[in-house]
């Protein structure tokens, strides 16, 4: 191949309109209004063609379009409003700022194997990196000291489109990073930074991009560098693509590439937060790194690296977490067992939930859990089926105490919320909402919106949705080979005053894409209902590999060329973030039917509710701590089936029930004014009751009182000193370990006649303790209690600690408490020995096992 000499060509962009490369180059615009109409004044149809990418159409601009930009005192004026809103929102006081001032020194690191910031940049496939995408939104809003860190992918996720049998099919463009918001970093030689990583045939490379979103700053890495062989440039090619070599080449790269690509941009965090396993291997490259530089054995940095780790679980199917065969954990890891100092058994046992198991695979949810000071589930309900999924970890302890929490998920409102509803919430509720989207108060005012106002709004919305769809529609059939004919037929598709409900997602099987159209039938009778008819606009991607999930695909392509349903079913393709702001802007029902318990969170539903749309959802997710019965509808009583044909089959006639009995009357019963009044107080619920709280604003908060200032006060605390509390903590650990055995609870016994009490009454329990030559610091008895369930057990009852009294003649020791019984009914209590240190930072570690009196 000749030698090639490089350049890269920008825009030749007018001195006058040189501020508005700064706002190109920040995501910030993505949230902007203003900031993106000041892009499509340029040119309507290049912004369109572009991608909605302000980088690249900037430099498809013809330079005449741009002079006379440059000359226009109107757009001028434009791209200073927007540059002094941008300079005003990067430099204006935070909520961080006012409530943890005495936290300045803290740096949270949040790892992401996806992020989805925007269509055009994507480096996301669906639920995870939007989300992800969101929390850096909220992140920089609330000017959390937090950086992203995740892998740029040149071919991205696939792109979908249909073949004319309807068959899913998939192309994967390459992304040109040069004309995208992103930058590479450059180091003090103004070449870009390379870092290396291990693999089993020596080092792979990466150089770093940098993307700005806001106040914060996303760090991509990226393999396809000269330096690398083909086989490691391709680690970055695909998101989620490949088998699970690939899969863990790439997580080492994001793991282990991705600390060192902080260390190399001078990044001194303090802080690392693991969204889902994939990133799991940081804290191995932590741990190693901190043994080398401090001089430490593998059970201190252990402890050190533990205490500033946070892991968020976004999977509730044991499937769904990545494991590894031990020979490939051996054949990509294995240097490190020697840099660690410790056994082949004891790295592998970090990923089991079984360590004498030989057999079990490497997983890196496990790891995670291990290596993490605080877990977290995604929604209240994920939290309880993550307790569940994980209590092997913990066998000693009740599920309801196992140390995996929840932060239910939310959306950054501002960027799904459409223009028309924006201009109205800003007349009626001013500033704050925007300003402050967890406020309740602000939200109230919601019901001082008068009806025609609402009501336009959304009929406006529904008939942009409509246009969209039309238009899409025809280019997909001219694309799959439909004659012209044909794809005209699409400019009769849909009506804008017709209910319309929405369903889009990655077509998984449990997900029930043909829940709907399971009795033909009856959802023929529902859509073509002349007086009051439903439609219904599909969208979604199955992931290549799945089979089930493109069959699903084809059954609904089946239905939209169906003559009974031709006008009635549309399914839209190739789902991304702008598809999807469209749709969750313009459906009046957003319609969600997983299998309970297998939606983790869920947050397309939350989408549609600042934008007005109504929820249809089983309750799974967040819709199970959402629902109120005013707000939206549920999908049953969240009921668990073991026989998924019953289940399609109970909950298909309950959403049919639900779509003739209340969802359609209430749509389509008009007053005089011809505006559904019953149908907007519902909509006011459901903005009232669910907008303040269903936002990333609020999660982001929640994981920062929650996680990420404890994380950070232990990093200082098990940091000072030469580590001494590191070191102390694990010395500690080790003797409690190695004497654990030969403590035991020997006799528990309380007031004479506490086989019937009254309400208020207090029970004195006493207990003996044989701590063996462990010290009453070492340890700590606790008593358990609570109401007694069927099963003859404590249901999820509550500890407290007892209290040292005094030291027996033989050499055990005493210990009382008090038990206060608040309310009737059989009621028990018991006694358990917890390991206890002042210093630890988990309560429930995974290596330290509860002591109960009799087990």
């Amino acid at each position: 191949m000749p030698l090639i000499r490089k350049v890269n060509v920008v825009p030749n962009i007018p001195e006058k309109l040189k501020p508005i490369i700064k706002i190109a180059y920040n995501l910030w615009w993505v949230w902007n209004q203003d900031a993106i109409e000041l892009f499509r004044r340029l040119d309507l149809d290049l912004w369109r063609d572009s991608g909605h990418n302000p980088v690249k159409m900037l430099g498809m601009l013809p330079q005449h379009i741009l002079d006379e930009a440059a000359e226009s005192d109107s757009f001028l004026s434009h791209l200073a409003l927007v540059g002094a809103e941008f300079n005003r929102q990067m430099s204006m006081k935070t909520w961080y700022e006012e409530t943890s001032h005495e936290y300045a020194d803290a740096s949270v690191a949040y790892f992401s194997a996806e992020f989805g910031i925007h269509e055009c940049l994507p480096v996301y496939s669906g639920g995870l990196g939007i989300l992800a995408g969101d929390h850096l939104k909220s992140a920089s809003e609330l000017g959390i000291p937090l950086c992203g860190v995740g892998l740029l992918y040149r071919l991205g996720y696939f792109h979908q489109y249909l073949g004319m049998d309807g068959w899913q099919q998939e192309r994967f463009p390459e992304i040109d990073f040069f004309n995208v918001p992103i930058k590479l970093v450059p180091g003090k030689d103004n070449q870009p930074i390379i870092i290396e990583v291990p693999y089993p045939k020596g080092m792979v490379y990466a150089q770093i991009w940098h993307v700005m979103v806001g106040r914060i700053d996303l760090y991509l890495l990226d393999t396809n560098v000269k330096q690398n062989a083909p086989d490691d440039r391709s680690i970055t090619d695909q998101l989620y693509g490949g088998d699970n070599i690939m899969r863990i080449k790439q997580e080492i790269m994001l793991g282990i590439g991705g600390v060192r690509a902080l260390r190399a941009l001078g990044k001194d965090c303090t802080v690392f937060h693991m969204n889902e396993g994939h990133a799991a291997f940081l804290t191995i490259e932590r741990i190693a790194l901190t043994m080398q530089e401090n001089k430490m054995t593998f059970n201190e940095a252990h402890e050190f690296v533990t205490s500033s780790s946070v892991f968020t679980t976004h999977t509730p199917v044991p499937a769904g977490n990545d494991r590894f065969d031990p020979e490939l954990i051996d054949e990509y890891l294995s240097s490190y067992y020697k840099r660690l100092g410790i056994t082949r058994d004891s790295f592998l046992a970090l990923g089991r939930e079984n360590p004498a198991d030989k057999s079990e695979l490497f997983c890196m949810t496990v790891l995670a859990l291990k290596t993490a000071c605080a877990a977290n589930g995604v929604s209240k309900l994920h939290g309880s089926v993550s307790r569940n999924m994980w209590k092997a970890l913990w066998p000693a302890l009740p599920e309801h105490e196992i140390p995996i929490g929840h932060v239910t998920n939310g959306i950054h409102t501002l960027s799904w919320t459409s223009l028309e509803m924006m201009r109205l919430l800003n007349r009626y509720l001013g500033p704050r909402w925007i300003d402050n989207p967890t406020n309740t108060d602000v939200w109230k005012n919601i019901d001082s919106i008068p009806d025609t106002e609402l009501w336009r709004t959304r009929e406006r919305s529904r008939e942009r949705l409509v246009e969209f769809a039309r238009k899409k529609l025809k280019k997909q059939l001219l694309a799959r080979g439909f004659t012209s004919k044909e794809a005209e037929k699409s400019d009769s598709v849909l009506d804008s005053e017709s209910l319309t409900i929405g369903f889009a997602r990655r077509f998984a099987a449990y997900k029930r894409a043909n829940l709907i159209v399971s009795d033909m039938s009856r959802l023929e009778a529902i859509l073509t209902d002349k007086e009051r008819p439903v439609q219904i606009i599909f969208a979604g991607k199955a992931h290549p590999k799945d089979a089930m999930g493109k069959e699903l695909v084809k059954q609904i392509i089946a239905l939209c060329a169906d003559e009974r349903f031709r006008n009635r079913i549309v399914f839209l393709e190739d789902y991304d973030i702008n598809l999807a702001k469209v749709m969750v802007q313009g459906v009046d029902v957003w319609l969600n039917n997983p299998v309970r318990p297998k939606e983790a969170s869920g947050t397309s539903g939350m989408k549609v509710v600042p934008n007005g749309a109504l929820n249809i959802s089983i309750l799974d997710g967040w819709w199970d701590e959402a629902y109120n019965r005013e707000n939206g509808w549920a999908i049953g009583n969240g009921e668990i089936y073991e026989d998924y044909g019953y289940q399609n089959e109970v909950e298909g006639l309950y959403l049919y029930n639900l779509l003739e009995k209340e969802v359609k009357p209430l749509f389509y019963d008009r007053g005089v004014d011809g505006i559904p009044k019953g149908w907007l107080h519902k909509i006011r619920e459901s903005m009232k009751t669910l907008s303040p709280v269903f936002n990333t604003n609020r999660m982001v908060k929640d994981y920062t009182e929650k996680y990420y200032l404890r994380a950070h006060k232990n990093f200082r605390k098990l940091s000072d000193s030469g580590f001494a509390a590191s070191k102390k903590l694990a010395a500690w650990k080790e003797m409690v370990i190695s004497k654990w055995d030969s403590v035991s609870i020997k006799e528990m016994f309380c007031d004479d006649n506490v086989d019937e009490i009254a309400v208020g009454s207090k029970i004195t329990v006493k207990v003996i303790i044989d701590l063996g030559s462990l010290t009453v610091d070492d340890a700590v008895p606790e008593l358990y209690f609570g109401n007694i369930n069927q099963n003859n057990e404590i249901s999820e009852g509550a500890s407290l600690p007892m209290t040292f009294s005094e030291k027996t003649h033989n050499g055990f020791y005493l210990y009382t408490g008090q038990v206060l019984c608040l309310q009737s009914g059989q009621f028990g209590f018991t006694v358990r020995l917890m390991p206890h240190n002042i210093e630890s930072v988990r309560k429930f570690d995974p290596e330290l096992s509860a002591v109960w009196i009799n087990s």
